[in-house]
């Protein structure tokens, strides 16, 4: 049945339609790069500050008692940070791609050109603020004397899969954000809230509540793994990793191809 859908046809054009709009793709990232540090008194030095504050503040909470981190083998900065790098990617990513389509409604109505350039485009900001972000990780561990593990230079591949399920989840949002604007609003308080729900600025939990609830989100097995590629060279629970990696893969397919099918109709809604 798929077959004669041109089931394989569809994918083939969805990639040639890629690799055509690449020239595109790299413009509207320069552009909205651009944008959002023309009149901006720090630049691209946000991507520093933001996880510099972030971390300062879990720093203060945890040594005042008013919230209680746990023990980590490293010097907590350093272990914040690197599960900051990696959840920066995510959040941020989301929040572009969600409002990416709505962003350029005049150009989405006047011009024929395919709209998923603009999702991909908007997750560049994130991957260049994670790039920053990995600069800033190589300087904290420096002042706090921090070996990495020789893995650590894998950290950017063990990251694409959270690049994937970004995307993925990009595409499906950016169209929920044509017709519900709220959307991209709801994406800021829902990133927020994930961010304690995920071990990003503390230890994986080994008992209560929290442990089901990070057996079940990939994004925690993910982090995790990224934190062990830097620290212990070796993946705590393989399995999660790459189940997890499947799931994202899955994901970013799935709703790529449901954007495709869609995408017609997108000036209609904006």
């Amino acid at each position: 049945m798929f077959l004669k859908m041109g089931f394989f046809s569809v994918w083939r054009d969805m990639f040639q339609n890629f690799l055509r709009s690449r020239g595109l793709i790299w413009r509207l990232f320069l552009r909205d790069f651009s944008a959002k540090y023309r009149q901006s008194l720090f630049g691209i030095l946000w991507a520093v500050l933001n996880p510099i504050i972030t971390v300062g503040i879990f720093v203060y909470l945890n040594k005042t008692g008013v919230f209680n981190l746990g023990s980590t083998d490293v010097p907590y900065p350093a272990f914040a940070i690197v599960g900051l790098t990696v959840w920066t990617l995510f959040s941020t990513g989301l929040s572009a791609c969600s409002n990416s389509i709505v962003s350029a409604g005049g150009m989405v109505t006047k011009i024929n050109f395919p709209k998923s350039s603009l999702v991909i485009s908007s997750i560049g900001q994130a991957v260049v603020e994670f790039i920053v972000r990995i600069v800033l990780t190589v300087i904290v561990f420096l002042i706090y004397k921090v070996t990495p593990a020789w893995t650590a230079i894998f950290l950017p591949f063990a990251a694409v899969p959270v690049f994937l399920l970004t995307l993925g989840m990009g595409f499906f949002l950016s169209l929920l954000t044509g017709v519900f604007r709220d959307t991209v609003n709801i994406v800021t308080l829902l990133t927020t809230f994930l961010l304690f729900l995920v071990p990003v600025l503390y230890p994986a939990p080994e008992s209560g509540l929290f442990v089901a609830v990070n057996k079940w989100n990939p994004l925690s097995h993910l982090i995790i793994a990224c934190r062990d590629i830097v620290f212990t060279g070796k993946f705590s629970n393989p399995a999660g990793f790459w189940g997890s990696t499947l799931f994202s893969l899955l994901i970013f397919l799935f709703f790529w191809r449901l954007f495709h099918i869609v995408e017609p109709k997108i000036a209609e809604r904006v």
